[in-house]
């Protein structure tokens, strides 16, 4: 039987975010070692004597109390001194050394670490969630010290409904699900991409004030298609192709309704599904639950925000949004979410939906889409051009990349490719001949490695005066005499925390975010 006991939530209430959630003492249901292995309500060596007594602390921890504020200290300082002894080192290294200092502490100490991530969002985000995630999901079965999430897999077939009950919160208001299967620019990843839900629930709890009691990370493991990961004696996923068809709707469905019959007012995010299943989820479940895919709706909201502040920052009314030419490379889920709502916004401006999709000029690896495209995706064939819209140009079905920008003049070029490097020196020269003296650039993709192309090569290449944004961070760019560039991101991380924590629910340009 278990001992009802206090603790008093004076760390918590440290924090404003928290303040409101966690106003005084809460009660817990655990004494001695279990209240230490528990990183919610483990407070190290800040425990006072009094609690030390009363949870039966008294001898399993040093006797020197150690304040809040200290253990803080503390550990920045062993941050600090990790920077200072990995210079030098390559970059993997270091930033793998760094997620492990934080992800221990998240742990051992969940108040703390959120503390420590509230206060120093600006230099951890890069190391909880873009670019380092990346790195993470890629060595995360050798990684893996401790469960964290819940895994749903094909072999749980008809057992989710009493799975989920497993969970111990009692309620739970977000969750980030994902299949691994585009995981960022990396492809299939399988299980290994859980550390995509749970570097973005940290930053909806560091950036938007969730409660961290009340999130959930999951991964829906059907398999995998990644013959390495397969073969990895590490690998800690389902070792079986990845399903598909009905078979893989099932696991889905079922998931979604064991979610939704224990919690039925949660939100559940879809993040990196591979775009087939993305846009067949998005459909099949946006008007029956509170959900929506952050990949299609999310990187669209952030980028249509990056469009339109383009058109003023090139010194032109709002309205001339719809008389801009944008060439989008890349024809995924996130590039046809973004071309989605970019298309409702014109349309909305001008009022005319016939001539909404002119502007935009859409490629895939075959290059520029056209009527004429043999077996084209569905998804991509309302943004096809026809011949009567490029003859003009001197453009033809499959046109190259290079040869786009140098006869269709675009006021902004859109990467959602996934190809490291495809905005490459050409391209980006091609650029200073814009038909606006201050064309974007925008290279979304991310990890690093993934990005269309630098900062440093895109003022260097396409000029000084251009519109910059990165999915991944870079650093501004030193133009010489004084002069700046400045890098512009262009991450959902700026946007999927303001769904929940202003919008109880809201449309926006007709993608019905619909948040119970």
């Amino acid at each position: 039987m278990w001992n009802l006991a206090r603790i008093a939530a004076s760390s918590l209430n440290r924090s404003r975010r928290f303040s409101t959630l966690i106003p005084g003492p809460c009660i817990v249901h655990k004494r001695g070692a279990d209240i230490l292995h528990d990183p919610w309500f483990n407070k190290d060596t800040g425990f006072p004597l009094t609690e030390r007594d009363r949870l039966g602390l008294r001898g399993l921890l040093p006797p020197r109390v150690i304040s809040f504020e200290q253990q803080y200290d503390r550990f920045m300082e062993s941050y600090r001194s990790l920077e200072k002894n990995t210079k030098g080192q390559p970059e993997s290294v270091v930033s793998l050394a760094k997620w492990r200092i934080l992800n221990r502490l998240h742990d051992r100490n969940e108040t703390l670490y959120y503390r420590v991530l509230i206060d120093n969002i600006k230099d951890f985000a890069p190391v909880i969630y873009t670019p380092t995630v990346g790195l993470v999901c890629q060595n995360y079965s050798g990684l893996f010290r401790r469960p964290r999430g819940m895994y749903f897999s094909a072999k749980d077939k008809g057992e989710m409904m009493s799975m989920i009950y497993n969970w111990p919160a009692q309620q739970v208001d977000m969750i980030v699900l994902t299949d691994g299967s585009r995981i960022l620019g990396l492809g299939d990843l399988g299980v290994q991409g859980i550390g995509i839900p749970i570097g973005k629930l940290d930053m909806y709890v560091a950036a938007a004030g969730i409660n961290p009691q009340r999130i959930l990370p999951v991964m829906l493991d059907v398999g995998t298609n990644n013959q390495k990961l397969l073969e990895d004696h590490l690998y800690l996923g389902v070792r079986q192709p990845r399903l598909e068809g009905e078979e893989y709707l099932s696991i889905v469905d079922e998931f979604m309704e064991a979610v939704f019959t224990r919690w039925p007012k949660a939100i559940v995010q879809f993040e990196d599904f591979q775009m087939k299943w993305a846009f067949e989820t998005l459909q099949r479940y946006r008007k029956r639950f509170c959900m929506f895919n952050d990949d299609i709706q999310g990187t669209a909201g952030v980028a249509l925000a990056g469009l339109l502040g383009a058109v003023r920052a090139q010194g032109r009314q709002l309205a001339d949004f719809v008389n801009q030419k944008i060439v989008v490379v890349g024809a995924g889920s996130a590039g046809l979410g973004v071309l989605n709502m970019a298309v409702q916004a014109a349309t909305r401006m001008s009022g005319n939906s016939e001539t909404a999709t002119k502007p935009f000029f859409l490629l895939d690896k075959d290059g520029l889409i056209t009527k004429e495209r043999k077996h084209i995706d569905p998804a991509a064939a309302p943004f096809a051009k026809t011949l009567s819209d490029i003859e003009g140009l001197g453009l033809k079905e499959g046109a190259s990349l290079i040869e786009v920008v140098k006869k269709v003049k675009p006021h902004v070029l859109l990467g959602l490719s996934g190809v490291g490097g495809i905005f490459h020196e050409e391209v980006l020269k091609a650029m200073r001949k814009s038909d606006s003296p201050k064309p974007a650039i925008f290279a979304m993709s991310n990890p690093t490695m993934n990005a269309e192309c630098t900062a440093i090569d895109a003022f260097k290449h396409a000029g000084e005066n251009i519109v910059f944004a990165s999915g991944s961070p870079f650093e501004n760019v030193d133009l010489g005499n004084g002069k700046l560039g400045h890098v512009n991101q262009a991450n959902n991380m700026y946007l999927f925390p303001g769904f929940v924590s202003s919008f109880p629910s809201f449309s926006f340009f007709g993608l019905n975010f619909i948040f119970c």
